[in-house]
């Protein structure tokens, strides 16, 4: 089951994967890498969603801070490509250019990830816990969760946000550069899903 032909791959994914593996010749090319100073004046009008140090993200809106650099600039460019619909950020991707994302992403890279407040859920954390050792989530993530490459950090992300993400995937509403999220979530019941991310939420 690979290559764009197969009845899996939908256009959307094939043309997801081309944009990764732009993103990955950039990165080990002469193209520069992102600075954090410049992308620091560029994310103003993210701090509204997204938070700021002092301030914790909105209801719903992912956690930035601390993300992977490679993985936050995939999805802007997915964003502005429009090969991943995100309506709120729609206006904000106008005349962003290559270099302004990797900016941004950099900024955000280096930011130090948010202490959890939220008291843990011992029966919901075991759930969680085991269901993470189940799917082999620290397979692509990272044993401590904090991603690498394209693939994004969990550890420390807003759990609604954790919920909202695993359930578009189940529901085959949204897609990474490949199907392996939607298979592994296929079935996989509320109960479980809000475990998984509660588990997630306090690594």
């Amino acid at each position: 089951m690979s290559g764009c032909g197969t009845a899996r791959r939908t256009g959307f994914v094939c043309r997801a994967m081309a944009a990764g593996i732009a993103l990955a010749a950039a990165s080990g090319s002469a193209y520069p890498a992102g600075d954090a100073g410049r992308g620091q004046a560029k994310t103003e009008s993210c701090a509204a969603c997204h938070g700021t140090p002092q301030r914790p993200p909105l209801a719903g809106m992912p956690t930035l801070a601390g993300q992977v650099a490679p993985f936050l600039e995939l999805q802007l460019i997915m964003m502005r490509e429009g090969l991943r619909e995100v309506p709120q950020m729609a206006e904000l991707m106008k005349g962003l250019t290559d270099a302004d994302i990797s900016d941004i992403a950099a900024y955000y890279a280096r930011q130090t990830p948010p202490k959890i407040s939220a008291k843990r859920d011992p029966a919901r954390y075991g759930r969680g816990a085991v269901l993470a050792k189940a799917m082999i989530c620290d397979n692509c993530h990272g044993e401590d969760f904090r991603g690498q490459k394209h693939l994004p950090r969990l550890a420390g992300q807003r759990e609604d946000y954790l919920v909202a993400s695993l359930k578009s995937y189940r529901a085959n509403k949204r897609t990474g550069i490949d199907t392996s999220m939607n298979e592994l979530m296929y079935r996989v019941p509320d109960s479980d899903i809000e475990a998984l991310a509660h588990f997630l939420a306090h690594q």
